[in-house]
């Protein structure tokens, strides 16, 4: 009996020992598992298209833990600060973002001159049907002035267009001069721009836009194709906001399913 039950008792220690094992490595694997995951976060938020095109001049430290990805470092805009962190949060594995991103010199003053230049800047950036490189842009008292050479004529006039529907804008007085060869602008090729920061631009053009800015709207990107969601009044809405996102860099097809109420 004795003897019974130190065997019953070996083999409950071995039990508990191999339990206990298992658990050590569930742990480890676990652990090696998130570790793998939060740097590949890390370095493909650092490869994205929004980091290399329109942060590459800002300093963004990326962060992540168990998914859980903090943001610090410095901005030039608070508009680069909602890029970076709606890019970041649309990435695989990222559970939620801290953003605390600061701006440099602090957030501008809404609707102020510098900050309608700025918003003018980016919007020319975000759009591939505008030459952002060059347009010179000049603020007094809301009232913009654009010079610098356009591809074509309708391309000044889509810029004229574009600029006016940005907040906070008054008036546009277009002096861009128009290149006598026409030069089409180069079309970025979308495979090479990653979903998330293809929806992280949509977002930023939608909201720049005087005209699309308060529509209530959802947006899910699948290699380079876009379905957006969401109520608009009317369908002229509702085509507007097709024609704000369709030259996004990496767009390659819209499904707009706005409902009409």
């Amino acid at each position: 009996m004795k003897k019974d039950h130190r065997i019953a008792l070996l083999a409950g220690v071995i039990s508990v020992l191999v339990m206990i094992g298992l658990l050590s490595l569930l742990t480890i694997s676990g652990t090696l598992f998130a570790s793998d995951t939060d740097e590949r976060i890390e370095s493909t938020a650092k490869r994205s298209y929004v980091f290399k095109t329109y942060l590459k001049g800002d300093d963004v430290r990326i962060h992540s833990l168990d998914g859980v990805v903090t943001l610090t470092g410095t901005v030039l805009d608070e508009s680069h600060s909602s890029l970076a962190a709606d890019t970041v949060a649309d990435l695989p594995g990222v559970k939620r973002v801290d953003n605390r991103l600061e701006v440099i010199g602090g957030v501008l003053e809404k609707t102020s001159d510098t900050w309608i230049r700025m918003k003018i800047r980016i919007m020319l950036l975000l759009h591939r049907d505008l030459d952002e490189a060059n347009t010179v842009v000049e603020v007094k008292d809301g009232r913009v002035t654009l010079q610098g050479e356009a591809g074509s004529q309708a391309g000044k006039a889509l810029t004229t267009e574009y600029v006016k529907d940005v907040e906070g804008v008054k008036a546009v007085d277009n002096e861009m001069t128009v290149a006598k060869v026409y030069q089409k602008k180069q079309r970025t090729v979308g495979e090479l721009i990653d979903d998330a920061s293809i929806k992280s631009q949509i977002k930023l053009s939608l909201l720049l836009h005087r005209g699309t800015n308060t529509f209530s709207t959802d947006v899910f990107v699948k290699k380079g194709v876009v379905t957006v969601t969401g109520l608009a009044k009317n369908a002229a809405e509702k085509e507007l906001v097709s024609k704000r996102i369709e030259d996004i860099p990496g767009v390659k097809r819209i499904h707009n399913r706005m409902v009409i109420g």
